[in-house]
C-alpha cells in the first residue's frame, strides 16, 4: 500500500468506551497516527467493561481500538501534562469524549492547546451538546436513545418499550465526528487555522430521525417505516422471514400470491393502503398463519420470485459465517497472544484505503516509542518511568 488517505495525519486520542474510539479507529484505519493518552493502571473504560479472560484486552476494547498506539500517563502531574502539550504542537487533531469541562481541568482544553497549535482541529464527543440544559448530565447510548424518542418508536403500539441491543448513538455519534473532523481538516488547507468539531449523541439520535422528525414537523403526525401495513416480521416452521412490501405497484396481491393465498386486495378491509393501515393487526394475523406453516428457505425462495423485499432473520453468528461477509471483507482476523477477531470497515475503496497496521495495544505499550519519537532520550523515559508519570 502506498499511501493511505490519512497518512501524515497525526491524532492526539483522549477518547474512551465507544463514542470517541470508533471515531478515532477509522482515522486510524485510513492512515492517521492515532496515539491513545490512557490513565495509568486503568485506561480506557471499555479496557474493564466486561469480565474477560483477557483482562484489559477484552473483545469490547478491541473492537474500537486497532490502528491506534497506546501510552499511558498521569496528566495530574506537570510532567505527565508537559508531555501531552509537547505532542500537541505537531498533532493535526486532538479528539475526546469527556462531559464539557472535564478537558479544561485537566489543562489541555482548546484554549490551551490551540495556544501550543493554532492548527489543532479539536473534535469532541458529548452527551448533549456542550452548552444548554442537560450539557452537564452524563451522556450514554440508552439514555440517548429514550429521551430523543427513539425509545418509544414502535412498529405495533402493542410492543412494549424496549431498550435497542446495540449501541445506535454512539456509533452514529462517532461516524459524525469523522464527518466533523475530515471536514475542519479540509476547511483548514484553506484558512490554516484549526477549530472545535463538536457532535452529540442527542443530535446524533435526532439526525437519525430525519425522516419522522419532518413528518412530525410538517403533518403533526408519526410515521414509521416499520410500522407499514406489508411489512413485518413472520415466524417459519424453523426460524423468522422479513417481508417489506414496498416498492411495487400491487405488493399485498404480489405477497398474497407468492404465499398462496387468496388475493387479499378483494377484501374491503384490505383493499387500499389506507384501509390496510387501519386493519394491519387482522391482515398480520392472516400473515403470519400462513407463513407459520412453511420453512424459511421455502417462502424467501417464493417471495424473491417475485422480486419481492424479504430475508430471513438471522443470529449475528450466522451473519458473519456467510460467504457474502468473508467477501467483503467484514472479518478480520490477526494474532497478538490470541486470535483477536474484528468486523472490518464498510467502507471500500478502489485506491489505498483500509489497512491494519496495529493491532489494539497493551495499555502504554507504545509508551517508549512515541516518547522517542517526541525528543525524549532513554534518560528522560526512565526519569519518567521512576516519577510514575509514564506507566
Amino acid at each position: 500500500m502506498s499511501r493511505q488517505p490519512l497518512a501524515g495525519i497525526k491524532v492526539i486520542d483522549f477518547t474512551q468506551v465507544m463514542l470517541g474510539p470508533c471515531c478515532t479507529q477509522v482515522l486510524g484505519d485510513y492512515g492517521a497516527d492515532v496515539i491513545k493518552i490512557e490513565r495509568a493502571g486503568a485506561g480506557d473504560l471499555s479496557r474493564s467493561a466486561i469480565p474477560d479472560p483477557a483482562g484489559l484486552q477484552n473483545p469490547v476494547f478491541c473492537s474500537l481500538n486497532r490502528n491506534k498506539r497506546s501510552i499511558a500517563l498521569d496528566l495530574k502531574a506537570k510532567a505527565g501534562l508537559a508531555i501531552v502539550h509537547k505532542l500537541v504542537a505537531t498533532a493535526d487533531v486532538v479528539v475526546n469524549n469527556f462531559r464539557p469541562g472535564v478537558m479544561e481541568r485537566m489543562g489541555v482544553g482548546y484554549e490551551a492547546l490551540s495556544a501550543i497549535n493554532p492548527r489543532i482541529i479539536y473534535a469532541v464527543g458529548t452527551g448533549y451538546g456542550t452548552e444548554g440544559p442537560y450539557a452537564h448530565k452524563g451522556g450514554q447510548d440508552i439514555l440517548a436513545q429514550a429521551i430523543t424518542g427513539v425509545m418509544a418508536r414502535k412498529c405495533d403500539p402493542s410492543e412494549p418499550t424496549l431498550i435497542y441491543p446495540t449501541a445506535l448513538a454512539d456509533y452514529a455519534a462517532g461516524m459524525h465526528l469523522v464527518q466533523g473532523i475530515l471536514l475542519a481538516l479540509m476547511q483548514r488547507q484553506q484558512s490554516g487555522r484549526g477549530q472545535i468539531v463538536s457532535v452529540s449523541l442527542y443530535d446524533s439520535m435526532l439526525a437519525m430521525q430525519t425522516q419522522e422528525a419532518s413528518m412530525w414537523l410538517m403533518r403533526d403526525r408519526d410515521f414509521s417505516w416499520g410500522a407499514m401495513p406489508y411489512s413485518g416480521v413472520f415466524d417459519t416452521t424453523d426460524g423468522a422471514v422479513v417481508i417489506v412490501g414496498a416498492f411495487k405497484a400491487n405488493p399485498l396481491r404480489d405477497i398474497c400470491t407468492a404465499l398462496g393465498l387468496e388475493d387479499l386486495t378483494q377484501d374491503p378491509r384490505f383493499s387500499s393502503f389506507e384501509h390496510s393501515v387501519a386493519n394491519r393487526e387482522a391482515l398480520h394475523a392472516i400473515l403470519r398463519a400462513r407463513v407459520a406453516t412453511g420453512t424459511t428457505a421455502r417462502w424467501i425462495a417464493a417471495l424473491e420470485a417475485l422480486d419481492l423485499l424479504c430475508a430471513p432473520v438471522r443470529k449475528l453468528g450466522e451473519a458473519l459465517d456467510d460467504p457474502q461477509t468473508a467477501i467483503n471483507g467484514m472479518v478480520l482476523r490477526a494474532e497478538a497472544g490470541e486470535t483477536i477477531g474484528m468486523v472490518g470497515s464498510p467502507v471500500h475503496m478502489s485506491d489505498d484505503g483500509f489497512a491494519l497496521r496495529h493491532v489494539p495495544p497493551q495499555l502504554g505499550g507504545d509508551g517508549e516509542d512515541i516518547l522517542r519519537e517526541h525528543g525524549f532520550d532513554g534518560t528522560a523515559i526512565a526519569a519518567l518511568k521512576a516519577e510514575g508519570v509514564l506507566a
